[in-house]
């Protein structure tokens, strides 16, 4: 197990237990307490007396699943009285970060993590990897979520869809539906599968058969239905499971949660192998011409202990690496995008690295190797396989981007968005980005990018799509420093120029991911014609590797969007820095010609006149002006 650098609380609020625990270790649990909600005043309380408990532990960032909807700062619970400001609350504790989400987000976020000792299969079928997950937990309401795969994590869907109106499907259930809409207007699927629904369908069975209404309580009814074979217990409690698989069926084929539905809740995973027998996946596959569709979706009861304390674990863990910059660093941006192509043993160094990089930033390789359970050489092969030389560079560069005092974050531009919030994240988002790729710059490839410019007659640049604007730009400022350049957007004239090069043209490659085969073929025709390769592109791509130079920028942006904004722009700041050094040469070059003329100049006429004709184009007067 990994151990994170400070003890964390992670909480579940519901109407009648607050469950407290502190996490030591990355999804384990210590010092686990339910304290009784009704005992404590306000949720500030309740924390503050459960942290007197566990003294001298200290806490500095906590996790709080709520039952309740959470929308922004104030918080009230539906089902009972306490409210509360998440960021007052926050102070009055000293938290340095406190992270409230609804507890089903929580309980769908915990479905990645949970092995197979943790799930209980309920009928056949076979989940479809990287698919969407359906959950539904019924308890004092009835809650329902989901998953959808994105990249190499996941999304919850925030829903309310316990709130769907329910659809009798036999006579049990028209009787218990004509039962409850004498007593509500509108009769939901969570008014019957919870834990109130189904003393609600006691009572509307019991007054069908016309027997006495005995007031019964959820948790005695599933006794008296599992202990003691009580008939009317026994059918209200198969009604129920009943409506919870026409439930599951819905939320199956409205999400297309072909990888599965999961069962959690209060009620269900403590019925055992009755709900196995019971009608539930019966009624799941009852979709008429769908039948076939939905008998392939496997049904899971989760039987783990503390499902949920998993999944608000792991919303915290997110929230502290956007907090703690670790989503800017550009090394650990890379490592996140490697991760799957690094051996099982190079991974477990990359989850010790991005769950501490601040340790990993002070430790030696012993404890670094001991901490990740693997050996210390293949500490210094997952350094070189992230791009740097050996553990000293990967310490370095882990410490620019950790040492940035401005959190780097990249916010994703929504539909929901206003005119002012657009801008201020595409603004916001290319600030931190170029503050990144500052933090990230090295001197040696472009004083090589520089040295391979100056010694060729001729530049070619090539680019495809939307870059074809930064090779543009990239022209203009080479032509103005008098370097002969082309640019080459068309692919049948850069298999042709391709062809042309000769050990005195430099080429320049401008590719936001390095990875295109038609570049790479390029590429690899230019190298064996013995000219050298200059690269604008992603750290860690072929292009990459294969160039002589290699200048790099990271970013957040994902690789399918139709307007690259970051990208581009990082590679105009790579061009321009490029330029400045190009114009620096030729000025220090053009200093020096300019004393031989003043020479010659002073010889022949006591007074020096200027150079005449000599313009933009003249390495003794560069054209672009550059702030020192």
């Amino acid at each position: 197990m990994i151990a994170l650098e400070s003890p964390r609380l992670i909480a579940d609020i519901g109407r009648v237990y607050a469950r407290f625990a502190i996490e030591l270790e990355r999804d384990q649990y210590s010092h686990q307490a339910s304290l009784r909600c009704a005992d404590h005043p306000s949720l500030e309380h309740a924390i503050r007396t459960y942290l007197e408990s566990v003294h001298p532990l200290t806490v500095e960032h906590a996790a709080i699943a709520i039952a309740t909807p959470v929308d922004g700062d104030q918080v009230r619970m539906t089902n009972y009285h306490w409210q509360f400001s998440i960021e007052q609350t926050r102070q009055a504790l000293g938290l340095d970060t406190l992270v409230v989400v609804n507890d089903f987000t929580a309980l769908a976020m915990a479905l990645p993590r949970l092995g197979t000792d943790a799930v209980r299969q309920v009928g056949g079928g076979h989940p479809v990897k990287n698919s969407v997950i359906g959950l539904l937990g019924s308890g004092t309401g009835l809650g329902v979520s989901g998953l959808i795969p994105s990249g190499d994590g996941w999304i919850s869907l925030g829903s309310e869809g316990g709130h769907t109106s329910f659809s009798p499907r036999d006579d049990n259930e028209i009787t218990v539906l004509q039962h409850a809409l004498k007593q509500f207007d509108h009769v939901s699927f969570e008014r019957l599968v919870s834990g109130s629904g189904l003393e609600l369908i006691y009572q509307a069975l019991a007054q069908a058969q016309g027997q006495a209404i005995t007031d019964l309580n959820a948790p005695e009814i599933t006794r008296l239905a599992l202990d003691e074979h009580h008939a009317l217990c026994r059918t209200a409690l198969n009604v129920f499971c009943n409506m919870l698989g026409t439930a599951a069926s819905n939320l199956a084929v409205t999400l297309g949660a072909t990888g599965g539905v999961f069962i959690g809740g209060s009620i269900v995973p403590r019925l055992g192998a009755y709900f196995d027998q019971s009608g539930f996946r019966q009624r799941f596959e009852d979709k008429g011409r769908f039948r076939q569709y939905v008998e392939h979706i496997p049904t899971y009861v989760i039987t783990a202990d503390n499902p949920t304390f998993l999944g608000v674990s792991a919303i915290l863990e997110a929230q502290l690496r956007t907090l703690s910059n670790s989503a800017g660093s550009a090394i650990l941006s890379q490592i996140r995008r490697l991760r799957p192509q690094l051996s099982p043993a190079e991974q477990r160094v990359a989850e010790l690295v991005l769950s501490q990089p601040r340790s990993v930033l002070n430790d030696p390789i012993h404890d670094i190797a001991q901490a990740a359970q693997v050996s210390q050489p293949t500490v210094i092969r997952f350094c070189r396989s992230v791009g740097c030389k050996g553990l000293s560079d990967f310490k370095l560069r882990l410490a620019s981007g950790l040492s940035v005092s401005v959190p780097i974050t990249h916010s994703q531009v929504t539909q929901e968005d206003s005119v002012l919030e657009l801008g201020s994240k595409v603004l916001g988002n290319t600030a931190n980005a170029v503050l990144q790729l500052r933090n990230e710059l090295q001197r040696e490839p472009i004083d090589k990018a520089i040295d391979l410019v100056m010694a060729a007659k001729r530049v070619e640049i090539f680019a495809v799509g939307n870059y074809a604007s930064v090779a543009q730009d990239a022209q203009m400022k080479f032509l103005r420093l008098g370097i002969p350049c082309g640019v080459h957007t068309d692919p049948h004239l850069q298999q042709l120029v391709s062809k042309l090069v000769t050990r005195d043209t430099a080429t320049l490659f401008i590719s936001s991911g390095g990875n295109l085969p038609e570049l790479m073929a390029l590429q690899h025709n230019i190298s064996e014609l013995g000219a050298p390769v200059i690269a604008i592109t992603a750290n860690q791509s072929l292009l990459a590797k294969k160039a002589d130079a290699a200048l790099v920028a990271e970013h957040n942006e994902h690789v399918a969007t139709h307007l690259p904004m970051i990208s581009r722009v990082l590679h105009l700041l790579l061009v321009d820095i490029l330029v400045v050094g190009i114009e620096m040469r030729l000025s220090e070059q053009g200093r020096n010609a300019q004393a031989r003329v003043l020479d010659v100049s002073e010889a022949d006429s006591p007074r020096s006149l200027p150079v005449q004709g000599v313009r933009t184009a003249s390495p003794l007067r560069p054209s672009i002006s550059h702030s020192q």
